[in-house]
C-alpha cells in the first residue's frame, strides 16, 4: 500500500495560501481519483484511491504544518505503509511559481512539515513532490509569505503544476520515480512554459 500526503494548515483562512500547496494537489488527485476524504484517524482527513495501479490511502494532515508527521507517521503504522512508499507533497519557496522538484530522498531542506515528517517517520527515505511558489520578496517576513493567498496572476501555472503533481504521484505509486524525475524535475522558462 501507498500514501500519499499533501501538506498544508487545516481552515478555512488558510484556503488558497502558498504553503496549503500540498494540500490543493492532493485536491486534485482526489477529484480526479473520484475519491473522498471521509475519514479520520491520527489527526488526518483521509480516503482511498487507486492511483497508478496502486491501492493509496490519499492524507491530508489535520494539525498545523509543524505537526504533519504525527498523521503521516500514526497512519503509515496502523496500516504498515513503509517510507519508500509514503509520497510528501508541499510547497517550496526555493523553486520559481509552479516549478516541480521531485526527489526519492533527502532532507527536509528547511520545510517544517517535512522535518515532522522525517522525525515521526524516523526516516528521511520517502519520495517528495515539492511545488515552487517563488522566493520570498525582500522585506516580507517568510511566515507571512506563505501564509499569504496566492495572487490571481499565478492560478494557472500553479494549476498546471497540480496537474503535473497528480501524474507524477501515478509514476512513483508505479515504481517509475525516474521517469517521473525526467518528465518534470524540468526548469521552467519565464512565462510559464517549461
Amino acid at each position: 500500500m501507498y500514501m500519499i500526503a499533501g501538506l498544508g494548515n487545516p481552515g478555512r483562512r488558510y484556503t488558497g495560501t502558498r504553503h496549503n500547496t500540498g494540500f490543493e494537489a492532493l485536491d486534485r488527485i482526489a477529484l480526479h481519483s473520484g475519491a473522498s476524504l471521509n475519514m479520520h484517524k491520527f489527526e488526518a482527513e483521509y480516503g482511498t484511491a487507486v492511483i497508478g495501479g496502486q491501492k493509496v490511502l490519499l492524507v491530508k494532515p489535520q494539525t498545523y504544518m509543524n505537526n504533519s508527521g504525527i498523521a503521516v507517521g500514526g497512519l503509515a503504522s496502523f496500516y504498515r505503509i513503509e517510507p519508500e512508499n509514503i509520497i510528501i507533497i508541499c510547497d517550496d519557496i526555493n523553486l520559481p511559481v509552479g516549478q516541480l522538484r521531485i526527489r526519492p530522498k533527502g532532507s527536509a531542506g528547511g520545510h517544517n512539515g517535512l522535518k515532522s515528517v522525517i522525525s515521526h517517520l524516523g526516516s528521511e527515505d520517502f519520495p517528495r513532490i515539492r511545488i515552487g511558489i517563488g522566493e520570498k520578496p525582500e522585506g516580507w517576513d517568510l511566515a507571512d509569505y506563505v501564509l499569504a493567498k496566492m495572487p490571481q496572476e499565478e492560478q494557472a501555472v500553479m494549476d498546471e503544476a497540480y496537474t503535473q503533481a497528480l501524474e507524477a504521484a501515478a509514476l512513483i505509486a508505479a515504481g517509475e520515480t525516474v521517469k517521473a524525475m525526467n518528465l518534470y524535475n524540468v526548469k521552467k522558462k519565464p512565462g510559464g512554459e517549461g
